[in-house]
């Protein structure tokens, strides 16, 4: 890139960032307005209009209940030049509310589509704003991929709120167990030799499985609840039901652990005389593969707003699970970190759901829209970033198995 396109492309941030400012006001709104109604994982009901309201107000014209996902949408500005998508997340947790900040991910995806909207109008590139609901465990953007949604774009980006700015989270493979057991009731005082104790089962399977925490890498995790134990405890459960979640680093080391993990919840049911029906979620969570290129040019427009991303280290990391993950696999993205709360405030707890309405969330919704703003601009103008991105894509990506 030659001197004068890049004051051309210093000229075009200045832009986008005006126009996140210019909608400043209404952004921390739209935040608020999402966290004061938290929603579970496709039922976002209310999140989905608010946003859609402000799409519509900019004359971007959104598909509602984009492609028969009652809760998703999508829009779009620009005819020609590449395709970046900025992705948005609205869902709530159960019991803590926007305690994963996605309140902040949303208003801040929706500032940078206001903003670069401006730009595709002109010519400058194509852009598609995607509001993809259900990331706390219903996965969302599966779901809108296996339907098409991501057909022709070049590449996806999006911000998560956190307790630091950082490059990257540590996004690992995800999947969900629910299984049931089944055994035989009886009066648990008066005959409980007659019995079959599914709720036994159940605990057995917990217990080998706490057992197995002890052999396996330090990157995995494993983790589950019981969602059904039974009725009264003179009545010996005839029925019981866990749910489960197992980590690993990649898709491909995920798959030898599930095969661990079931081992012990099937012995469990074994050693009560009770059966189990194990039931993997078919949505299950990649790992994040962030695109290099894509975070240098990312990092280089957050030190434009004075924010300087670390890597994550031992003593500063975020981990956990997206199906942001699936969508790398799909095309080069990113999916950095911004600091909405004091360090050391973890992401799912209560205190956390309270910064994520705070002074700092308000400012990270400004700046993680300008930052992914400006970073479309990049690479709708920038051959070479955009090369570099797919070059490293395709590198990584090689051998890979399906993620959608």
């Amino acid at each position: 890139m030659d001197h004068s396109a890049h004051v051309d492309v210093d000229d075009l941030k200045a832009t986008v960032c005006a126009e996140v400012d210019r909608w400043a006001d209404r952004l921390v709104d739209v935040s608020h307005r999402i966290h004061a109604q938290p929603e579970l994982a496709y039922e976002e009901h209310a999140a989905h209009a608010t946003l859609t309201e402000v799409l519509d107000e900019a004359g971007l014209a959104p598909e509602r209940g984009a492609l028969g996902v009652e809760t998703a949408f999508r829009a779009s500005a620009g005819r020609t030049g590449p395709t970046i998508a900025v992705l948005c997340e609205y869902d709530a947790l159960p019991g803590i509310g926007h305690a994963c900040g996605h309140n902040v991910i949303a208003a801040a995806g929706l500032g940078a589509a206001l903003a670069a909207a401006t730009l595709a109008r002109e010519g400058t590139g194509r852009l598609v704003v995607m509001g993809t609901p259900a990331e706390e465990g219903g996965g969302g953007k599966i779901e809108l991929a296996r339907r098409g949604a991501f057909a022709g774009i070049d590449a996806a980006m999006m911000v998560h709120p956190a307790d630091a700015d950082l490059t990257r989270m540590d996004c690992i493979a995800n999947q969900q167990l629910h299984i049931s057991y089944e055994g035989q009731a009886a009066h648990a005082a008066s005959a409980p030799h007659a019995g079959r104790n599914a709720l036994d089962a159940a605990v057995l399977g917990y217990v080998n499985v706490a057992a197995l925490r002890q052999h396996i890498r330090p990157t995995e995790r494993i983790h589950g609840i019981f969602t059904d134990a039974g009725d009264k405890p003179n009545i010996v459960p005839a029925h019981a039901e866990a749910l489960w979640y197992v980590r690993s680093d990649t898709m491909e080391t995920l798959q030898p652990l599930k095969t661990r993990v079931l081992a012990c919840l099937e012995a469990g049911a074994a050693a009560a005389g009770c059966s189990c029906a194990p039931e993997w979620d078919d949505r299950p969570y990649a790992d994040m593969r962030d695109n290099g290129p894509m975070l240098s040019a990312y990092a280089e427009n957050t030190a434009r707003l004075g924010r300087v991303l670390a890597e994550p280290s031992h003593h500063q990391r975020v981990v956990g699970s997206t199906d942001m993950g699936n969508v790398s696999y799909l095309m080069p993205s990113i999916h950095p970190i911004i600091k909405v709360a004091p360090a050391g405030v973890p992401i799912h707890s209560p205190e956390f759901a309270e910064h994520a309405a705070g002074a700092a969330a308000d400012l990270a919704v400004l700046d993680g829209a300008k930052a992914m703003a400006m970073t479309v601009v990049d690479l709708w103008l920038d051959a070479g970033l955009l090369d570099a991105a797919r070059a490293e894509f395709a590198v990584a990506t090689a051998g890979s198995p399906v993620a959608i």
